[in-house]
């Protein structure tokens, strides 16, 4: 896994944070975990991130 300069990461943190509270507010009772909330907003997420760049791929050498 790629490291995340920090600024990147806290923001994402947060914007994770905000998600899990909503889906909490929003959900029926009786209300689950924390842990279960933030799981599900770091999914939800990630699935809507685009792909990091690694950078280019080597070629193979030709022979």
């Amino acid at each position: 896994m790629q490291q995340q300069p920090e600024s990147e990461q806290t923001s994402q943190e947060e914007e994770i944070r905000r998600r899990a509270y909503y889906l909490w507010e929003h959900a029926d009772e009786p209300k689950g975990t924390p842990d279960e909330y933030w799981e599900r907003a770091r999914a939800e997420i990630e699935k809507e991130a685009p792909p990091i760049e690694s950078g280019p791929i080597a070629e193979e050498p030709k022979k």
